[in-house]
């Protein structure tokens, strides 16, 4: 399999936690600034405890981080992470560009049987 270092759970909870727009916009918003959940909340038709779940479910993919300063809890992407998952698409693209030339070797082969 293409994890790495990441194990299955890992994957799994990586890429559910990416299945979902809000979460999606949360790590992009949080690549560039550490931003509050309140902030966060603020920025979507949603509870503040909706917001607050989605953050939790990125916290355990490990695509953001969460701290507290004072009374607040700041949240902030996790670059390392979200490159891994890149580098995990990364293969799973390889590997199907790589069956896919197969195929075309494969679909080659057999035309030029056919010609002769």
């Amino acid at each position: 399999m293409v994890t790495y270092e990441l194990s299955d759970t890992d994957v799994d909870r990586i890429f559910q936690a990416l299945a979902d727009a809000t979460r999606r916009d949360i790590v992009s918003r949080t690549l560039t600034d550490e931003l509050s959940v309140t902030a966060l909340a603020g920025r979507y038709d949603m509870s503040f405890a909706a917001v607050q779940k989605h953050v939790a479910v990125l916290e355990r993919a490990t695509l953001v981080v969460k701290r507290r300063r004072g009374r607040e809890q700041m949240v902030q992407a996790n670059p390392e992470a979200v490159r891994r998952a890149a580098r995990l698409l990364d293969a799973y693209e390889k590997i199907w560009h790589d069956r896919a030339e197969r195929i075309g070797d494969l679909l080659s082969d057999t035309t030029k049987g056919t010609e002769q």
